[in-house]
């Protein structure tokens, strides 16, 4: 593994990583107000692009971090539109 790749994967952790709080808090509180669909539609699509060009480019650090990414946003577009309409 190059060293190219070790620094990807340590940005691939910190980032990926940084979603897990509001994973977490979205889903214990089921408070949404504060989520942009279109927003997390768009990552999704583009986080989604990262794995293709992560898998063409033969990096385990985009398909890696982006599959985890992919999931953590997947979450937050399903809880988006689950709870919606939900009084807290």
């Amino acid at each position: 593994m190059e060293g190219i790749e070790i620094i990807g994967l340590i940005a691939a952790t910190l980032t990926t990583a940084s979603f897990l709080p509001q994973v977490y808090k979205t889903w214990k509180t089921k408070d949404v107000s504060g989520l942009s669909l279109p927003m997390f539609s768009m990552f999704f699509v583009g986080v989604a692009l990262w794995i293709v060009y992560g898998f063409y480019k033969d990096s385990i650090s985009l398909i890696i971090g982006n599959s985890i990414a992919v999931i953590n946003s997947f979450l937050l577009i399903f809880f988006k539109i689950k709870y919606h309409n939900k009084k807290h």
